[in-house]
Formats: structure tokens, C-alpha cells, sequence
């Protein structure tokens, strides 16, 4: 059989197996996250039905799945409203840089890795994954609940952080000077700024520009801008979920309202295909030596983002089911944690760092969504009484 037949083969088994996945889930009411990240732990290297043939395709499904995340997740908020968003978080966004940044750090440094490679432990435990919380506040009709703005500011919060953190670990991963990192973080900021200040002032005008009478144009026009302004802002160091985000709340009023149906179909379909690479890219052979630390780490940065979340939500007024649907929220950990793992690929004595990595982000990754569905259930219940 040629490769082409086999490609097509494997991916076709892969969507139709996250097709089953997704009912069941559904049947069992909870997230299909967990479900599809197990998968692709057991079609990866060392998994139970390893592939091979499809890596490359799966990696840019991944990616394109994470920029369609935060596409329809900017959607769901203006320029306007993300500005007085973060404005207001900011005490809670740097109680979290310091409540979540300083476990991995730590042990980092307790295990005698050195401080390079614990500053970059300490980016893996502090991101939350705005890929996972974006499917999960979907999934479980979160979007609409008061306390949802508030995750949304510390995620963009993080997010703005990370145009700060990923260019300068990088820099330190190529054993860069300080002025180099310097320059990088200033062009990534200013970027990040001008890119804010156009939607802030231009959203509805954006919005005109490239919404158009035909369903068929309109999708390829904001389909292309996003994997343009996304490419982009990857040449620059910052991230292409931030990119894919700035065009989303770029988008107001009708062209958001026609954005999300146009879009959602293939948000889940390239979400799924995200989730499955985030398995995939494991090797389960690794788990064994690096699951106690991954454990303790998983259990300190759980806690550490509940409180994160309660406190942030408490500010807002916020009711008690709402703060703890706020801090269940910021529990996973994903995309970010795994590129910054990956940068420390090299460094002396971060050999066992992407290892812990992966363990850890899967742990959350899983115990995140599912402690939500359950905090979900009991409100619901609680309401229901």
C-alpha cells in the first residue's frame, strides 16, 4: 500500500475515532477533552497503535486548531471590553505570575537543574492553556456567565506575558545576551500595542472591510487574516493564538455574530485534531521516572490557580459558585507550557524538563476540565434545590 493510501487511511481513523469519542462524551456529559488527549497518547510513539505517516499533518491541524480557539474566542468580546478587562484584573494577573511561576521555579532549582532551566519550569507551571479553557467554557455553555470576563482577562493577561516570557527564555536557550532579549521583548510589545489600539479605535470599520454578502467569501477572507495576522505575529515572537485573538476582538457587532456560525464547524474540527497532537507528542515511556514530581507539581499549581481565579472573581463582586467555577477554570495547562518546554531542548540540565513537562500538562490537561464539569454539576444541582 502506498504512503498517500496510508496518510489517508490514518487520518480518516483518527477524525472518525474522535467522531466516537465526541458521542460518548456527549452520552456521559462531560468535556471530550481528556478523551482526546488520551488518544493520542495511545496513538503516539510508544503508544498501543502508534502512526507515523501523519505527524506532519496532525502538527499543523494542532496548530491551526489553537488559532481557531482564540479566534472565536476574541469574538466573543471588543477591543474596548478586553482593555477594561485587564485594566481590572491586573493585581489578580500578577498574583498569578507570582502564585504559579514560583512552584516551578522552585523545583526546579530542588532538583538541581540550575536556574536557567527552573526559570523555564517555572513558565511550564504559570500559562494556563487558553486552548483547553476556550474548548471547556464552550463546552460546558460557560461563555455567558458573569464570572467568564474575568478568566478571559487572566488568560489574556498571561497571554500578553508570554510576549514578554517566550522571547527572552528563547533568547536564554540560545545563550543570547541581555540586550538581545531586550530588543525582542520591545518589538513584541509594541507590536502587541499598535495591534490593540487599531481595534480599540477601527473595530466596527475592520468588521465592514471583510465581512461581505456571500457566506463563501467572508469565510475565506477571515480564514486567511487570521492565518496571516497569526503568521505574523509568530515572526515577531508572539504567540499566533495572541494573534489569532487581536483579529477576533477586532470583529464586532453583526461581523462577530456571522463570524461564529461561519466558523464553529471548523474550530471543533481543528480543535479536536489540537487536543490529539498534545497526546501524541508524548512518548508514554517517559511517564514512569517524571510522574511523582509531575504529580506534586500538578497538586501545588491546581490549588494555586483556584485561588488565583477565587480572588480575581471575589474583586468583581462575583457570587460564591462563580469564583469556584472561575478557579476550576484556570486549572489546565497546555500549549504554551509544552513551546516553552520545548525551547529548553539542549540546556544542561533540563534533559528530564520535557518529559515533566508533557506529564504534567497531560495531568491537568485532564483533571482541569473534569473538575469543572463536576463544580458544573453541583451548581446545577444546588440551583435546582
Amino acid at each position: 500500500m502506498d504512503r498517500t493510501a496510508v496518510q489517508l487511511l490514518e487520518l480518516g481513523a483518527i477524525v472518525l475515532g474522535l467522531g466516537i469519542l465526541a458521542r460518548v462524551a456527549s452520552r456521559l456529559a462531560i468535556s471530550p477533552i481528556p478523551l482526546y488527549l488520551l488518544a493520542g497518547l495511545a496513538v503516539g510513539e510508544g503508544g498501543l497503535v502508534p502512526i507515523v505517516t501523519s505527524d506532519e499533518f496532525i502538527e499543523v491541524g494542532a496548530e491551526i486548531g489553537v488559532i481557531f480557539l482564540l479566534l472565536m474566542l476574541g469574538l466573543e468580546y471588543s477591543a474596548r471590553e478586553l482593555v477594561a478587562g485587564v485594566r481590572s484584573v491586573a493585581p489578580a494577573g500578577l498574583l498569578d505570575a507570582v502564585l504559579n511561576f514560583t512552584p516551578g521555579l522552585v523545583a526546579g532549582l530542588l532538583l538541581d537543574w540550575g536556574l536557567v532551566a527552573a526559570l523555564f519550569l517555572g513558565g511550564v507551571t504559570y500559562i494556563s492553556s487558553t486552548g483547553v479553557i476556550a474548548k471547556l467554557l464552550h463546552d460546558l455553555g460557560w461563555t455567558g456567565n458573569r464570572e467568564t470576563p474575568v478568566v478571559l482577562s487572566i488568560l489574556v493577561f498571561e497571554d500578553l506575558a508570554m510576549a514578554i516570557l517566550l522571547p527572552t527564555l528563547a533568547i536564554l536557550a540560545l545563550g543570547g545576551s541581555t540586550s538581545e532579549a531586550m530588543v525582542t521583548v520591545a518589538v513584541a510589545i509594541g507590536v502587541m500595542t499598535a495591534a490593540i489600539a487599531l481595534a480599540y479605535w477601527r473595530g466596527d470599520r475592520l468588521g465592514d472591510l471583510v465581512f461581505h454578502r456571500s457566506d463563501e467569501a467572508s469565510l475565506l477572507t477571515v480564514f486567511g487574516l487570521t492565518l496571516v495576522v497569526a503568521g505574523l505575529a509568530e515572526s515577531v515572537n508572539i504567540s499566533a493564538a495572541v494573534g489569532a485573538f487581536l483579529v477576533g476582538i477586532s470583529l464586532s457587532g453583526e461581523a462577530a455574530a456571522r463570524a461564529d456560525v461561519l466558523l464553529s464547524p471548523l474550530r471543533d474540527l481543528f480543535a479536536a485534531v489540537f487536543f490529539v497532537f498534545f497526546g501524541l507528542s508524548t512518548d508514554p515511556g517517559e511517564i514512569p521516572s517524571v510522574l511523582g514530581a509531575a504529580v506534586v507539581l500538578a497538586a501545588v499549581t491546581a490549588v494555586t490557580k483556584v485561588v488565583t481565579g477565587w480572588w480575581a472573581a471575589h474583586r468583581q463582586g462575583i457570587g460564591f459558585a462563580g469564583r469556584r467555577r472561575a478557579g476550576l477554570a484556570l486549572v489546565a495547562r497546555g500549549e504554551f507550557s509544552i513551546i516553552i518546554a520545548g525551547f529548553a531542548t539542549g540546556i544542561a540540565g533540563a534533559e528530564e524538563l520535557p518529559a515533566l513537562a508533557a506529564t504534567y500538562v497531560l495531568l491537568l490537561a485532564i483533571v482541569g476540565p473534569l473538575a469543572a464539569k463536576v463544580a458544573d454539576v453541583k451548581s446545577k444541582r444546588v440551583a435546582i434545590g
